[in-house]
């Protein structure tokens, strides 16, 4: 630990706390467009620009598609970038997104989390992040602003990284996060230079120059594609343990860690256990602390890294125990379920055929309470004790 690390206490809204982590680590390229509730953070970024915190080139788009292409080709350049999104916006930008992790440009951007097109809903739910879970990317979620701008940092170590090179989007709970306040320590910028010093170390990735010899976005062709789809796979496993080490070297530096993949609350004894990921997260602790006061032996499991998915961190935080609870704030077309559910079950044979429960909350900005999580822990401790058990369930329609 540094323990001569002091940072500057602010208290700032979630979408501030993104711009500050990315002003931080320099940008030399930010592509611009507002969408609720993300606009917050290009706004801010702006505003750093302006008064002359953030020396970067800074292009306001005509939308989110283009937003994407300026970054990615600026990535693949050589610089450093940085952009935002949320909801439709993440959906216009779906073809380049693809086009960008095809490239293996090392871009970062935050999405703040929100309903996705079909009904129309300016309101929370993990549904955009879900519609990209197969984009490519690795992707990460925050649970409050502190969080929010740490990650952005660790961001930039985790793509830019010699053996990983894949993009990186920092989901954060649109409305609950985006515009929340919070006490937020913010680090010297010269100690987040410090911590990406690492990067400028390591052998230098291909550019693309005028008239050089590296191209993109040629076509595959049969083995060749194979074998650029097999790399960006191993890549992105790679990047499950690169996560944890850029997490405990965060640590060190600036005193904060998360544990990583995955954050384990009280899942050492725990007999039975809830799965949840971004702003729930924090109510699920506080249930939990209530609940084990009254003698019950329950854990939580913070999902921090969604792609690549934590398979093997999971399986071992939850095997041995009787029962699982899983939150999803988005739903599993197809499959009557919880997405992170449904991917949690792929790992029933390492952990154990026992009763795995979905609930699904918190869309289109209904509150996961904690009458309503208190509801799910019983139900998960019924059926740990024999009982029978509904598998999915619609949290707010069986009030």
């Amino acid at each position: 630990m540094n323990m001569k690390y002091k940072g500057e206490m602010r208290t700032i809204t979630g979408n501030a706390a993104a711009a500050y982590g990315a002003m931080l680590c320099r940008p030399d390229v930010v592509a611009l467009y507002p969408i609720t509730p993300q606009t917050e953070v290009v706004e801010q970024l702006s505003r750093f620009s302006a008064d002359g915190l953030l020396d970067a080139e800074m292009v306001e788009v005509e939308g989110e598609n283009s937003a994407m292409n300026i970054v990615a080709a600026a990535a693949i350049s050589g610089g450093r970038v940085f952009t935002a999104s949320s909801s439709w916006g993440l959906a216009f930008m779906y073809d380049a997104l693809l086009q960008t992790s095809g490239f293996r440009a090392p871009v970062v951007m935050v999405n703040v989390n929100r309903e996705m097109p079909g009904i129309l809903a300016v309101s929370t739910g993990q549904q955009d992040m879900i519609g990209t879970r197969d984009v490519g990317w690795i992707q990460i979620i925050a649970e409050d602003c502190q969080e929010i701008l740490d990650l952005v940092i660790m961001a930039y170590r985790l793509a830019e990284d010699f053996d990983i090179q894949v993009p990186v989007m920092v989901n954060y709970d649109g409305f609950y996060l985006s515009y929340l306040s919070e006490g937020v320590n913010i680090p010297a910028r010269e100690e987040v230079d410090v911590f990406l010093a690492p990067l400028k170390e390591q052998p230098e990735r291909p550019k693309l120059v005028p008239g050089g010899p590296l191209g993109c976005g040629t076509h595959g062709i049969e083995k060749g594609f194979v074998e650029l789809r097999y790399k960006h796979c191993a890549a992105m496993e790679r990047a499950k343990n690169k996560f944890d080490e850029i997490d405990r070297l965060f640590g060190e530096s600036f005193e904060r860690s998360y544990g990583g993949q995955i954050e384990e609350y009280y899942m050492e004894d725990a007999e039975i256990a809830l799965l949840a990921s971004g702003s729930a997260s924090g109510t699920v602790k506080k249930v939990i602390d209530s609940k084990r006061k009254h003698g019950l032996k329950i854990g939580l499991v913070k999902l921090r890294m969604f792609r690549p998915f934590p398979s093997e961190r999971l399986s071992r935080a939850f095997r041995g125990k009787k029962a699982i609870g899983v939150i999803d704030r988005s739903i599993c077309f197809g499959w009557d379920c919880g997405p992170i559910y449904m991917e949690l079950r792929a790992l029933s044979s390492e952990i154990g055929l026992i009763p795995m429960m979905s609930f699904i909350d918190g869309l289109a900005n209904m509150d996961i309470s904690i009458v309503h999580i208190e509801r799910m822990i019983d139900s998960v401790y019924a059926a740990s004790q024999g009982k029978p058990y509904q598998r999915v369930n619609w949290v707010i329609l069986e009030e």
